[in-house]
């Protein structure tokens, strides 16, 4: 036998090992310990139970514990701390596990359905339309650049703040023959852009060629609210306008209940949507400060209740969500807040503020018969696994809608400015 072939063999041996190895049940667990752990107080964590390993705690106080069962080992702490457990195994170290475990926190779940009310930070552009004048059609706007979508901030140096705002200028600016100087909001980045009315040969007065809106309606769900500062979150995805596709800016806005009145079975290519009208008294039960990827924001002016879960509940993070069965809150008839079974098909365990987190199936036979699954209205819609609130209900799969994505609950607590730190920001405030 060659030294070639000697070589071959021992080459396709250690492979051979080293796939036996690294399929091994001890190996896999011990691939599976994070390099990070990140918890809240008073809860444990569980170590692979294959494994002969010993562990020791580095720069923490007494807070941070470990308990050893046999070759089981769980991490937990009774207080908010941080530190360092260092596994090893015959004394030599083999993996360093960073722990944190963060203050407890609590909040109160939702599922009623809410009237939402947005006003705009100036007048949106949704479209164009063409002045008849002496000289033939024209749009003044799209000649003066301004596209669908922009919003109009101020005018000759004025701000404005709905579409009423604009006429005293547009008729000052048709009989002076002067520019309208116009300050626009596109993408986030401020445009300036003159723009000259022109006269309707018909009624004789003085247009601008731009279809213009200043407020936008629909319903959703509520997710959550902080019962000590009163924060909310709802929806769990951005509002756009139904025109221009593009996420609405907001000035203010407001919330208000809702009741359900019927549904739209949603069906494959077709999603379904819950019919409702705002309650007949139209009372205002918070605000809106921030319509973001994650959902609209603000602060409750009034008290509501689910009757189901009206005591504060603590909350998963996105590495402690599980495969599995779960509860969604929502309305399907009137404004009776219902639990219903859904399962977490997937959950990624993300790092940094992401939509689409979890993907969800319906299960639940009567929701199925109700509505087919997931609809237009249920957006907010809480989740609950295992009693605690770990995301809410997003989107729905226009070619299956027993399926669809849901956002974790830490991106939209961050964003309602309730920090799982303990810290509250002032963002929604």
């Amino acid at each position: 036998m060659n030294a070639e072939t000697i070589r071959k063999m021992m080459g396709i041996f250690l492979l051979v090992s080293f796939i036996v190895i690294s399929m091994s049940k001890p190996v896999r667990e011990y691939l599976r310990i994070p390099k990070q752990i990140v918890m809240f107080e008073g809860e444990k964590v569980n170590f692979a139970s294959a494994l002969p390993v010993h562990a020791e705690i580095k720069d923490a106080s007494h807070s941070i514990q470990i308990e050893k069962a046999g070759n089981s080992l769980s991490v937990g702490a009774k207080q908010p701390d941080a530190g360092q457990v260092i596994l090893n195994m015959g004394g030599v170290p083999i993996k360093q596990v960073d722990v944190k475990a963060l203050p407890s926190l609590k909040v109160i779940p939702g599922g009623q359905s809410i009237g939402v009310k947005l006003n705009t930070l100036g007048v949106l552009v949704v479209g164009y339309h063409l002045v008849e004048t002496e000289n033939g059609k024209k749009s003044p706007g799209e000649l003066a650049g301004i596209q669908v979508g922009d919003m109009i901030t101020n005018v000759n140096g004025k701000k404005i703040e709905n579409m009423s705002d604009l006429s005293p200028f547009i008729e000052e600016a048709g009989k002076t023959g002067k520019p309208l100087n116009l300050q626009l909001l596109r993408d986030q980045r401020h445009i300036a852009a003159k723009l000259t009315p022109l006269k309707d040969k018909h009624d004789h007065a003085y247009r601008i060629g731009l279809y213009i809106r200043d407020s936008a309606a629909g319903i959703g769900t509520m997710t959550f609210f902080d019962p000590a500062s009163k924060k909310y979150g709802a929806l769990g995805h951005v509002i756009s306008d139904m025109d221009t596709r593009k996420p609405i800016v907001v000035q203010d806005g407001q919330i208000m209940k809702s009741t359900v009145t019927s549904i739209e079975k949603g069906s494959s290519g077709n999603p379904g949507e819950k019919l409702a009208r705002f309650s007949t008294d139209k009372e205002v039960i918070g605000n809106i400060t921030n319509n973001s990827p994650f959902g609209i924001f603000g602060k409750l002016s009034k008290p509501v209740q689910n009757g189901l879960y009206d005591k504060p509940m603590p909350i998963a993070l996105s590495n402690q969500v599980k495969e599995g069965p779960a509860k969604m809150l929502t309305v399907i008839e009137n404004d009776k807040v219902e639990a219903f079974d859904i399962e977490i098909v997937s959950s990624v365990p993300q790092k940094f503020p992401a939509t689409k987190g979890l993907v969800i199936r319906v299960t639940d036979p009567r929701l199925l018969k109700k509505t087919g699954g997931i609809v237009q209205g249920m957006s907010g819609s809480p989740i609950i696994q295992n009693g605690k609130l770990i995301g809410a209900v997003t989107h729905v799969f226009v070619n299956d809608p027993t399926s669809g994505y849901g956002v974790h609950i830490e991106w939209m607590l961050n964003e309602a400015g309730i920090d799982i730190y303990g810290k509250q920001k002032q963002k929604a405030s």
